[in-house]
């Protein structure tokens, strides 16, 4: 028997250490959450401590942060093998109220996929509301932005809730009828429902990806009926960039995942005639061990059109990617983007870049 559990508790402790051996940079952690911070205190910082799990010494070539708010720094000497490291994010909540969640994308000489790490929170404002703090003006409300962004929102049957705050900057309360126009999967409330002179609310919104059902970067409307005098209905837009979610594997689990891989990052159209669309092609290969399925692509511009030659791939099969770009009149130097959505639980977001220019 006394074999039975030194027999069971090794096997507990191998899994641990295979699990956490996977990846050969391990993270502490991938994505932090700050909670909540304070607009008027300052940046945020924090530190992600990884090991260095593989054989050989490793170095960071660079780390890229997702918005200019976001400050990255990182360790510059050589990570020997079973040495720590770090990857610093720093964040500046002024001028940035409501939910963040913001990405690094991390380079190493280890491997070329790229390691994503997130931070996000909610800012607050605990002082005396100033008029000049929201400079969106909804009638006698006052709003910080001219839109709600929800930031990434996973495709998954459950609400993520976002508060913006607001602001009367009239003379008299503004009463909200409770009454709004919004689509199925998205909700509205504001609190409280009436707002004194000179006094600050939030208006909260609830967001459901599984509802929605679509990739990248989305866009709706919504509407909320007040009492205002100068501008009873207020109407806003929504923003949200959707993709799925992948919950934690195992390095077992991930070894038999499929996987996309490119054969490059980027593409050089070179020298285009205006007006006249010119294609271009790129490979891409299911490098894991099941089926890899294309849900979606997304340009980045209208003058941008991108499908697969296959939807559907067999562990090693390839297929081909084509790019067409119009230029409908543009001129000079064009950078655009195609973003591609598949159910490699890995890298399940993957931008391809390219350049054009126009005489």
């Amino acid at each position: 028997m006394l074999r039975t559990i030194f027999g069971f508790v090794f096997l507990l402790l191998t899994s641990s250490a295979i699990g956490q051996q996977a990846k050969q940079l391990a993270f502490r952690e991938e994505t932090y959450d700050f909670g909540t911070v304070d607009e008027n205190k300052g940046p945020v910082t924090h530190e992600f401590v990884f090991t260095n799990n593989s054989s050989r010494p490793v170095r960071i070539l660079q780390v890229q942060a997702s918005c200019g708010c976001t400050t990255p720094g990182w360790s510059k000497e050589v990570i020997a093998p079973g040495k720590d490291g770090f990857i610093q994010a720093s964040y500046n909540p002024k001028g940035r109220p409501g939910f963040f969640n913001k990405s690094l994308t991390v380079t190493t000489d280890l491997e070329a996929n790229p390691i994503i790490l997130q931070i996000k929170g909610q800012v607050t404002n605990d002082e005396k509301p100033s008029p000049s703090d929201f400079p969106v003006a909804s009638g006698n409300l006052k709003i910080k932005t001219s839109s709600f962004n929800m930031g990434r929102v996973y495709l998954k049957d459950e609400y993520v809730v976002r508060e913006f705050p607001v602001i009367n900057a009239g003379t008299e309360p503004i009463q909200f009828t409770g009454k709004f126009v919004n689509p199925s999967y998205i909700m509205v409330d504001v609190q409280p429902r009436k707002i004194a002179p000179g006094e600050r609310g939030n208006i909260k919104i609830s967001y459901n990806g599984a509802s929605k059902n679509k990739y990248g970067f989305q866009s709706d409307n919504v509407e909320i009926e007040t009492d205002d005098k100068v501008s009873p209905l207020k109407s806003f837009s929504v923003y949200a960039t959707l993709e799925d979610f992948f919950p934690q594997m195992t390095a077992a689990e991930l070894a038999k995942a499929p996987q996309l891989t490119f054969s490059s990052s980027s593409l050089d159209f070179g020298n285009v005639q205006e007006n006249v669309a010119t294609e271009k092609e790129i490979v891409f290969t299911n490098t894991g061990k099941k089926d890899l399925q294309v849900k979606s692509i997304q340009p980045n511009c209208s003058c941008v059109t991108a499908s697969a030659s296959k939807n559907s791939l067999k562990p090693g099969e390839s297929a081909t990617l084509t790019i067409t770009f119009n230029p409908q009149d543009r001129t000079g130097t064009q950078n655009k983007a195609v973003t591609v959505y598949t159910n490699d639980p890995k890298n399940p977001v993957q931008r391809l870049t390219f350049t054009a220019y126009i005489p």
